[in-house]
């Protein structure tokens, strides 16, 4: 009952910090840089972060803001974000951002989601994946 009640609320905490990230991300895309990454987001963005972690911690820094924005960008609705903050935290998110291709990102987000993959096995996946596709690239040629 109460470790039950403890895993409860880390992922109430974790869906909560999610929508948080991707909010803050969305407002800094939307509202700061104007949906663009141009030369001033490499101004804007570290000064913004600096401000933000002098109050409120860590969780600011200029990289996690910059994977914020990313999320933002990737992820434009909030309705599929809610859904899925409740299943994948921050870090699933955080790798799955990183790929170009949104089937890719879809897929990955999809089987955490449905198959409750954590970090370790998500990123064991991926690089599963990608020598599988470097071993068949190698024997076509």
């Amino acid at each position: 009952m109460i470790i039950e009640a403890r895993q409860d609320v880390a992922r109430q905490v974790n869906s909560v910090l999610v929508l948080l990230y991707w909010r803050v991300g969305k407002r800094i895309r939307q509202d700061i840089l104007k949906e663009k990454r141009a030369e001033y987001g490499e101004e804007i963005v570290p000064t913004l972060s600096t401000q933000l972690t002098e109050e409120f911690g860590s969780s600011f820094s200029t990289r996690n803001l910059w994977h914020m924005i990313r999320f933002a960008e990737v992820f434009p609705d909030e309705k599929i974000v809610n859904a899925l903050s409740t299943q994948l935290g921050w870090t699933h998110f955080r790798q799955i951002i990183a790929f170009d291709d949104p089937l890719k990102r879809d897929f990955y987000a999809e089987m955490c989601r449905i198959e409750r993959w954590s970090v370790r096995t998500l990123l064991g996946k991926i690089l599963e994946q990608e020598l599988c596709l470097l071993y068949n690239l190698q024997h076509m040629m």
